[in-house]
C-alpha cells in the first residue's frame, strides 16, 4: 500500500441515505461509517474522508424518522433531509444528492448490504478508470427471491437489448458519483426519471467495481407492485427508441401492402382467377395500417421530445476541468495524465470493466 502524502488532497465524499424502514438498521450503519469519517487510505493509496452523512427521511411506515433525530444529535456528521411525504427511492436519493457538498457522493441503502468499507475501492475504480460513475457489480446472488432475481436481471437485459441503455445491466443503488456530476443531475432532473439512466445522459464514463453484497438485515421494503413500476420508470426515461418501432412497423407494414399489391396483380394477369374481393381488402388493410401506424410513430416522436424536456434531459452539461478536480488527483508520485493508459490497461485485466456511454443517447 502506498503511503499517503500529507500534501496529498484528501478526497471529501458524502454519503446519501435514502430511509424508509431504517428504525433498525441505519443506526448500525452509522457506527460503521463513523471511523470513515477521519482521513482514511483506500487499497491503491488514495485518501478519502467522509464529510457529511444525509439520511433522507421518505415517510416509511416504522419510527425512522426519531432515529435520524437521535443520529443527528448524537454524531455532528449526519445532517438530516426530511421530505414532506413518500417519494421513492430515486426522489429520496436525488433529493440527498442536492444537498451535498463533497467532491464524491456516495448512495447506498439502509438495510445493511452496502458496506461503508468498500468505497475506498469504488474510489480507486472511478481514478483509476477515470469514471465519473461507479457502480458495486455484485459477485454474489442477490439475496432475493429466485422470481424477483430473474425478473430484475430480464428488465435489464431488456433494456439494454431493446431500449439501447447498454450499461443497465450494472444498474445498483450502491454507487459513487463525481460530486459535481450528481449535483448537477439534482438540479434538472423532472418528475419520473430513473436516476441510472439519468446519469447515463451526463456521464462521460461509467465503471464496475466487483464487491460482495452482504445479506439484508430485513426484508425488501419493494412490492409486485412497486417493482412493475420501477421497470415503467426506467422504460419511459430511456428515450424514444420503443416510440420509433412504432414508426418503423408502419413503414414495413405499408411496403409489404404496395408489394403485396404488385404481386396480386402479376398473380392475376398471369396465373389462376384470384377470388374477388380478398385482394383489395388485404392490400387495404396492410397499406392503411402501415399509414396510421407511421402517422402515429411521427406524433410519438413529438411527444417523446416533449417527454425528454419535462424529465429535464439536458442538451449538454458544463463541468470543469477533470485534471482539476477529484479526477486529477492520485497517490504522490502518480500523474493520471501521464500513467492514464497503463491504468486502464491494468483495469481491463483485472476484474472492473468499464462501459463508455453513447454520447447519442439511449435514442439512437
Amino acid at each position: 500500500m502506498a503511503s499517503p502524502d500529507t500534501d496529498e488532497k484528501v478526497h471529501k465524499v458524502s454519503i446519501v441515505i435514502p430511509v424508509y424502514k431504517g428504525e433498525q438498521t441505519l443506526p448500525h450503519l452509522i457506527d460503521e461509517i463513523t471511523p470513515l469519517t477521519e482521513p482514511t487510505t483506500t487499497p491503491a493509496g488514495n485518501r478519502f474522508q467522509i464529510d457529511l452523512v444525509y439520511p433522507v427521511w421518505d415517510n416509511g411506515p416504522d419510527h425512522s424518522d426519531q432515529v435520524i433525530r437521535e443520529l443527528a444529535v448524537a454524531h455532528d456528521f449526519v445532517r438530516p433531509v426530511w421530505l414532506s411525504r413518500n417519494y421513492g427511492q430515486h426522489p429520496a436519493t436525488m433529493a440527498g444528492m442536492a444537498s451535498t457538498a463533497g467532491d464524491w457522493i456516495v448512495t447506498m441503502d439502509e438495510d445493511g448490504q452496502h458496506d461503508p468499507a468498500d468505497i475506498g475501492k469504488m474510489l480507486d475504480t472511478a481514478l483509476r478508470d477515470e469514471a465519473t460513475v461507479v457502480y458495486a457489480l455484485p459477485t454474489n446472488p442477490p439475496p432475493h427471491g429466485k422470481f424477483r432475481n430473474w425478473a430484475s436481471k430480464t428488465a435489464k437485459k431488456i433494456m439494454a437489448k431493446v431500449m439501447g441503455s447498454t450499461n443497465a445491466p450494472e444498474f445498483n443503488s450502491f454507487r459513487l458519483v463525481l460530486g459535481e456530476t450528481g449535483r448537477a443531475l439534482a438540479a434538472y432532473a423532472g418528475p419520473g426519471v430513473y436516476l441510472d439512466v439519468a446519469l447515463g445522459w451526463i456521464a462521460r464514463r461509467i465503471a464496475t467495481c466487483p464487491l460482495t453484497m452482504r445479506h439484508e438485515d430485513r426484508p425488501s421494503g419493494y412490492s409486485l407492485r412497486s417493482l412493475t413500476a420501477h421497470f415503467l420508470r426506467m422504460l419511459v426515461t430511456s428515450g424514444t427508441r420503443g416510440l420509433r418501432a412504432v414508426t418503423f412497423t408502419g413503414m414495413l407494414l405499408g411496403l409489404l401492402g404496395v408489394v403485396f399489391a404488385i404481386f396480386l396483380v402479376i398473380q392475376a394477369l398471369t396465373g389462376p382467377r384470384i377470388v374477388q374481393g380478398w385482394t383489395s381488402t388485404m392490400c387495404v388493410i396492410l397499406i392503411s395500417t402501415g399509414s396510421i401506424l407511421g402517422a402515429l410513430g411521427i406524433i410519438a416522436e413529438y411527444i417523446g421530445v416533449t417527454v425528454n424536456v419535462a424529465m429535464g434531459r439536458p442538451l449538454y452539461l458544463i463541468v470543469s476541468d477533470p485534471a482539476d478536480g477529484p479526477l486529477g488527483n492520485l497517490p504522490a508520485g502518480r500523474d493520471l495524465r501521464a500513467s492514464g493508459h497503463d491504468a486502464r490497461s491494468a483495469s481491463t485485466e483485472g476484474a472492473t470493466r468499464t462501459l463508455k456511454t453513447d454520447h447519442s443517447g439511449s435514442d439512437a
